[in-house]
Order: C-alpha cells, then structure tokens, then sequence
C-alpha cells in the first residue's frame, strides 16, 4: 500500500513586502558610485521632490521617523514639565519623542472607526501645562484635522502630526484634495521603515511651512553643525564650521535619499493598488462573521499603509492570529496602547487632564476603553501592492474559517 504525499503548505503570505526593483538597485548604485555616501546631494534632490510632492515648503530628511518626531518636539518648543495630548493606541515612539524632551504625555482616545484621535475628548484634556497637541494618522488613515485644529486654535497649541504612516494619503481641504504633509496644522513627520508605503529602508522626513523651524531642524540632524559638510566640501573658499546647538546625529545617507527619489515616482501607482486592494477587503469581509472593516470618512482618502479588522469581541485574538498562521497568512495585532508598555510606567504619562484622575487599573484605563478595545480584539491581515488577487483571497478564506474555528472553540 503506498501512502499520499503530505499536503504542500503554500507559502506564507507575509503581512507587508517592500515594492522595490531594479529602479532602486540603479538608484542605489548610483549614489555607492559617485563617492558621496553620506548625507549630500542626493539627499537635497530627495528633500526637493518630497516637498513637490507634498506640496510642503520645507522638507528635512532624517535618519528615522522617530528622529523626525524627536526633533518636531524639540523645534515647537516642548519641554521639561510641558504636556502634549496624544493618543496611547500608537507605535510607541509616538510617545517616546514627547518624553524625550522631558515632557509629558496625556492621553485622549481613540475613534472606533478610523482608529484616530477623537477631537471630542481633547478640550477636557487640556491645562495650563498643555504644550502641544500630537495627533496620528494612523495606519495611513488621515485623522480628523480640522476638528483637532479648531480646538487648538483656540488654546494657542501647536499641532503636530505623526504622518509616519501616511506618506501619499490624502485629505479633503477647503474643497481640494492635498496630500497630507502639505502644512495643514504646524509640523508632520513620515517615516520610512520598510512596512511603509514609500521607504528607503530607514528614514524619516519632517515638513513644514516655517523657515526658521527648518533652519534650526536642518542644524539638530547634523548635531548642530552651522554648515553641512556637503556644502563646506563643495565651497570656492575656506569655510569653518561652528556648532551652535546640543544636535543629534540624525542624517540620512544619499544611497537611502536616491532610493527614496525612485520612491516617490512609485508612489501614486503603489497608493492606487493599495487603495483597490483595501475596497476588495470591504467588499469580501463586510457582514461576514462579525467582522467590522475600518472606516474611511468622505473627506479622507487613506494610502492604506495598514488594514485592521475587529474581530468578534467574545473571540481571542490569539487564536484567530494563530489559525491563520498555520493556514499560511501573517498577520499582526492590532495597534499597541503605549499605556500598557512596560516602558511607559504609570507615573510617567496622564489620562486625566483638566478632568481629573482616572482611576486605573493594572493595565486599563477607563478613559481609553475604545484604544484597548481596538488593541484587544482587531487584527492586521496582508495588505501590499504585490498581494495578488489569489493571494488575497486566501487571506479572506483564512480569516472566516479562523473566525469560525474560534467560535466553535477548535
């Protein structure tokens, strides 16, 4: 008797893939070859294109989107003892940059439907500390900015949006249609990890309308230095530097700042089968086992950097997560809540503001029950421009029979 040959796993579809080829190994080349590798004319020509793309006055590239966060802190004047409203259902360096100024975060929640800052909450998280407002367009979803921006208007705050996530996304202004990143409140700042839509495998890049932000920014990169080396090798006459501020070593590298210039040419075609690929997740997953797809508003179109289900909340996550790993799809939980991070120690950050206290708990916070809520019952699922159309439907497949094996309990 002869015995079948096991079932062949197909191979595992991976939550995100970088969209690079040989557009960007020449990009890549080119830079390794001039003999400037560093921070240089290829990164000035990358700044450049992204402010043309974003329609941005400045643009300053630096070495991550965490670099860029940091350093909007520090040029908007955030400071020892000054607060800054945020949201806790972000990457954690959403809050580590405000610490890292000495500041600290209060925390508001979330919308269930886009995952975003509720505007709602911030007036009464608002005190004589409050500094800044630190809002997120999360997964590449815009966030609600003139609702954000009315309030702080009307408290004299700075706005700063965490647009790491958004690089292509776009927002309904004044009738238009502009890409986020263009200045709509003070400051944004992208990242370039390669799970984002434009990458340069590391990087980051800060926009902004104001001269003299960019000027100081542009001097912290390069820790503090008054001229940047590529301007003082490629000077007619001798020209000594000074160093004027306690600056970073925040610099992105020219073979990073061509593949980034490669990468903007890319980025309309890589949002569009992004965004075609998210309208076939709706489509396929709307009223199917509980599943709730994420929102976009009418006024925002998301380069859907991310795609985040809620799952059924009398599911475990875990079991949903594993079911589809072994059916050969990854996946990731949803958004972390900086909260409830070990790095963030309860004395270290608010969710009270001018309402007072919140009496939390290990790890729960009443004021934030929609960010935990969407933390521990929503889903990440495979979503990249080189997903095919099978491919995504074995996503689907996986996901329904995962959502009913964790119902049956198997």
């Amino acid at each position: 008797m002869t015995t079948a040959p096991p079932t062949a796993i197909a191979p595992l579809i991976p939550i995100a893939r970088p969209e690079m080829d040989e557009r960007e190994v020449a990009a890549a080349r080119r830079a390794i070859l001039s003999g400037w590798v560093t921070q240089g004319p290829e990164v000035e020509r990358f700044e450049t294109a992204f402010a043309a793309a974003v329609s941005a006055p400045y643009a300053c590239a630096v070495s991550s989107g965490t670099a860029a966060l940091h350093l909007a802190m520090k040029v908007a004047g955030v400071g020892l003892g000054d607060e800054v409203i945020t949201v806790s259902h972000s990457f954690i360096a959403t809050t580590s940059c405000i610490r890292y100024v000495g500041a600290r975060p209060v925390f508001v929640d979330i919308e269930p439907g886009t995952f975003n800052m509720d505007p709602s909450r911030l007036e009464d998280a608002i005190t004589a500390r409050t500094r800044a407002i630190l809002c997120v367009h999360q997964l590449g979803m815009p966030c609600d900015l003139r609702a954000i921006l009315e309030v702080a208007r009307r408290h004299d705050l700075v706005v700063v949006e965490d647009a790491a996530c958004a690089a292509g996304s776009e927002i309904l202004w004044q009738g238009r249609w502009e890409r986020i990143g263009r200045p709509h409140a003070d400051i944004a700042c992208f990242s370039f990890h390669p799970r984002k839509v434009l990458t340069t495998g590391e990087g980051g890049m800060v926009t902004t309308a104001r001269a003299d932000w960019d000027a100081t920014m542009r001097r912290l990169r390069q820790h503090g230095m008054s001229l940047p080396a590529h301007a003082r090798h490629t000077a007619a006459d001798v020209a000594p530097e000074t160093y004027l501020d306690l600056g970073y070593n925040y610099r992105l590298t020219d073979i990073q700042a061509a593949i980034g210039q490669v990468q903007i040419e890319r980025l309309p075609e890589m949002v569009a089968a992004r965004r075609r690929l998210a309208a076939a997740y709706a489509g396929q997953l709307t009223g199917h086992a509980g599943l709730v797809a994420p929102v976009e508003p009418a006024w925002a179109r998301s380069n859907w950097q991310g795609y985040c289900v809620r799952l059924p909340e009398n599911l475990s996550q875990h079991t949903v997560m594993q079911h589809m790993r072994a059916r050969g799809v990854a996946t990731r939980m949803a958004v972390m809540c900086a909260h409830r991070e070990p790095a963030c120690p309860r004395e270290t950050w608010s969710c009270g503001g001018a309402a007072g206290a919140c009496d939390c708990g290990e790890g729960t916070c009443r004021k934030l029950r929609e960010s935990e809520r969407a933390r521990d019952h929503a889903i990440q699922i495979p979503l990249f421009p080189g997903l095919a159309d099978s491919e995504q439907a074995r996503v689907v497949v996986a996901l329904l029979e995962a959502v009913d094996a964790a119902r049956a309990g198997t």
